[in-house]
Formats: structure tokens, sequence, C-alpha cells
């Protein structure tokens, strides 16, 4: 579970741009980068899905 939040903390602080160079290589050191894709993938669903009912809900209104 922890390497989980890890993995998905390294995701995010990618998304954002703030993760250190040193910091991207222990996390491919530490993880795989399959689930690393795999996690950025969903995030990125999520994000994009986020922005599509934000979007709708104020044009609604």
């Amino acid at each position: 579970m922890r390497q989980l939040i890890s993995a998905i903390q390294s995701v995010v602080a990618a998304f954002f741009g703030v993760q250190s160079e040193h910091k991207r290589h222990a996390d491919f050191k530490q993880h795989s980068p399959t689930s690393i894709i795999i996690i950025a993938i969903i995030l990125f669903i999520f994000f994009v899905t986020a922005i599509y009912g934000v979007v709708t809900w104020v044009l609604s209104t």
C-alpha cells in the first residue's frame, strides 16, 4: 500500500512539473515503469473527466 501511495505521489508531482530529477530516478528504481504508466493513465482520465464535468456544469447554468 505504501508503494502505491508513493507511486501516486510521484505521478502527481510529475503532472505538476515539480518533481526533481533525483526523485524521478529514485522512483523508477523503486517502481516499475508499467505501474507508473498505468497510474498516470488512470489519473489523466480522472482529470479529463473532472474538467469535462466542471465545464458541462458551468455551461448548463
